[in-house]
């Protein structure tokens, strides 16, 4: 899994059926160690209900469309909302 950060949400005016109902959010995705962005925003499917500028952990691939019951077309889904992560530097500090 994977964090980003929500930064808006896209809206369509056709979509296949499936996506229908669906909420697709515009998310940013970010380094664990230090919430800096990594590369390009990216379009998810939402299926935990997500606000914005929240924090929030996201799978891609087959996994994306495996969050939903009906698989729709998707690369990325946002699975769930993170209120607070740490990370361990395994040389014995820490940071987070």
């Amino acid at each position: 899994m994977r964090l980003a950060r929500v930064i808006g949400r896209v809206f369509c005016t056709r979509q296949v059926d499936t996506l229908d109902g669906k909420t697709m959010l515009l998310i940013q995705p970010l380094a664990w160690e230090d919430e800096a962005p990594r590369g390009d925003p990216i379009v998810a499917l939402d299926a935990v209900g997500a606000g914005a500028s929240e924090k929030v952990y996201w799978v891609a691939a087959r996994e994306a469309a495996v969050a939903f019951r009906d698989l729709p077309p998707a690369d990325a889904a946002v699975v769930g909302i993170v209120e607070g992560h740490q990370v361990r530097d395994f040389r014995g500090g820490s940071k987070g």
